[in-house]
């Protein structure tokens, strides 16, 4: 089979004014990024805002593996099946991180025959959100520090800031960093250190802000640190919200691209969802609704980590209310997580596929908490037996729920007609009773343990003494009615990645607690998890490379 960059440069991709037509876009709606890719105006949003909302679908996962989910691709499969069975639909997705693309976890464009193109486009620069994003970071860092060495006015304790520099690219080496040495004119000395940009503040303000007025009063709200006296100083203290703002001002409009098979998709915003709450904008989904029958977007990682945050943080703030979900899995991954290793996921083993449908359960419980119908994915390989597939399908109508086999990254849209067809019918039929699983008005610790316990399955909630203070800090400051964003390991329902399928009776340690004053969350640290991943011992990079003839090998 051709790679995944050898099928989309075989693509005859649409000019992005047809795809646009499709959804009823003009053409002097759009600001024109090349021929395959284009923003969306405000003058669209301002046209269409008053229009019928759509049906809002989410897709989701069980825990990642090694052997892989295809979440992305049945995403985008998912979006050209129901064009291929007549429906009016879009896919509403996150932009890729250069970070992952030149490391190890590949890009989000989807796979095989269910691709978003121009996909080297789309996973390298795109259209430059992520480097406007950085701008807008690294500006607020340059103004902090001129701060400190122009005399200090707000009285800024430099032991005491917590803002970090951020660039959009796996570097180890800059997590922990000494910045202002050299002389008296270089700066004052303190330490410092990098974010990659997908983990950035200013990403998740982009992705949560309702407009650009929304966006500048977030950005002024970001604190950057505390003044001796223990009072916070914010980007607006220091007077470059606005030139952030201006930094952002394209960046905040939705970008318009299309699948191999012509299906429009609208990619905003990326924020890793280990980390910040891993969904694409709240201006591309709001728009994407106003613009067709069926949205399909998706969150990161499973749905411990993406769902959960996509349902108690974005759709609290926008007032969205899901219709559906998908729950996507493989056979392969199922075993597993029954614990049968990589090497020997091709051979058929029911008792681990058994043991190891366990995850899917949790997962299932835990969607309906919510209130939304669920339907399971199963994205499908040749190697699942008859006998594979037959438990799937028996322990998923034992819980009440629909199952599809979908093929779409072999079979494009054709692959997932049965997933299609059976997702409508879910959504004509079932009612969606959404709720978030807390209030955020309750106490810090409270939000906390209704994740912890309803969520990931787990007992008790342990905090570390930095966490406990910084706790009483936000509750000081009038801040802890404001969601939780949890930063967990995505490989399991707990905070330790080696505890696979279905793990009860654990505790949980958060380990810091922060404020994301402009995003408007409070994030939860527990583990290991780092906000600047580091590339690997044989990172992507070294296999990607462009000839003469400007052909890119390599990347996918």
């Amino acid at each position: 089979m051709l790679t995944d960059i050898q099928i989309a440069q075989n693509c005859k991709m649409l000019h992005i004014r047809k795809i646009a037509e499709k959804l009823g876009i003009t053409e002097d709606e759009l600001e024109y990024y090349g021929n395959y890719k284009a923003k969306l105006s405000d003058n669209l949003w301002n046209r269409v805002k008053t229009n019928k909302d759509g049906k809002l679908v989410l897709v989701t996962a069980i825990n990642p593996t090694p052997a892989g989910e295809g979440k992305t691709t049945t995403t985008v499969g998912l979006g050209q099946a129901m064009s291929k069975i007549g429906k009016n639909a879009v896919i509403a997705l996150r932009e890729p991180s250069l970070g992952p693309v030149m490391g190890i976890k590949g890009g989000a464009a989807g796979g095989g025959y269910a691709q978003v193109v121009p996909m080297e486009d789309i996973n390298l620069h795109f259209t430059g959100d992520m480097h406007a994003i950085t701008a807008a970071n690294n500006l607020l860092s340059a103004a902090l520090d001129n701060h400190l060495q122009q005399g200090n006015e707000l009285n800024l304790d430099p032991r005491q800031i917590v803002w970090k520099r951020c660039m959009d690219m796996n570097d180890r080496a800059l997590r922990n960093v000494i910045v202002g040495l050299g002389g008296k004119m270089n700066g004052v000395p303190r330490e410092d250190g990098f974010n990659i940009t997908v983990a950035s503040e200013i990403m998740a303000i982009l992705c949560l802000a309702s407009d650009i007025t929304d966006l500048r009063k977030r950005l002024g709200r970001v604190i950057i640190g505390y003044n001796y006296d223990g009072q916070p100083v914010t980007a607006k203290d220091l007077k470059v919200d606005g030139a952030m703002t201006l930094l952002l001002k394209d960046a905040i409009k939705p970008n318009l691209v299309q699948t191999l098979e012509g299906t429009p998709a609208i990619m905003h915003g990326g924020p890793f969802a280990n980390i910040a709450h891993g969904c694409n904008s709240v201006t591309a989904t709001r728009l994407a609704l106003k613009l067709a029958d069926y949205v399909i977007t998706e969150a990161g990682f499973g749905a411990d980590l993406g769902a959960e945050k996509f349902f108690d943080i974005k759709c609290r703030f926008a007032g969205l209310k899901p219709d559906a979900v998908v729950l996507v899995a493989t056979i392969r991954a199922l075993k597993y997580n029954g614990g049968i290793k990589k090497e020997d996921l091709k051979e058929e083993n029911i008792p681990a596929l058994s043991l190891g449908f366990a995850n899917v359960e949790k997962h299932i419980e835990n969607l309906k908490q919510f209130g939304v119908p669920v339907l399971v994915a199963i994205n499908h390989f040749d190697t699942d037996t008859d006998s594979e597939v037959q438990l799937v399908r028996d322990r998923c109508t034992a819980l009440g729920v629909e199952v599809a086999f979908s093929d779409v990254f072999l079979k494009g849209g054709e692959g997932g007609v049965e997933l299609a067809e059976k997702l409508v019918q879910l959504t004509d039929t079932a009612v969606s009773n959404f709720a978030p699983i807390y209030d955020a008005a309750l106490p810090i610790k409270e939000k906390v343990k209704a994740i912890v316990t309803k969520i990931y399955g787990g007992s008790n909630v342990i905090y570390t003494a930095a966490a406990e203070k910084s706790i009483l800090k936000i509750e000081e400051m009038g801040l802890d009615k404001l969601p939780i964003c949890m930063a967990k390991t995505q490989y399991s329902l707990s905070d330790n990645p080696a505890l696979l399928g279905r793990p009860t009776g654990f505790d949980v340690t958060v380990r810091e607690v922060r404020i994301s004053a402009g995003a408007g969350f409070i994030i939860a640290l527990t583990g290991d998890i780092m906000t600047m991943p580091g590339l690997p011992k044989a990172p992507a990079a070294e296999k990607i490379d462009i000839d003469e003839n400007g052909i890119i090998t390599g990347l996918f």
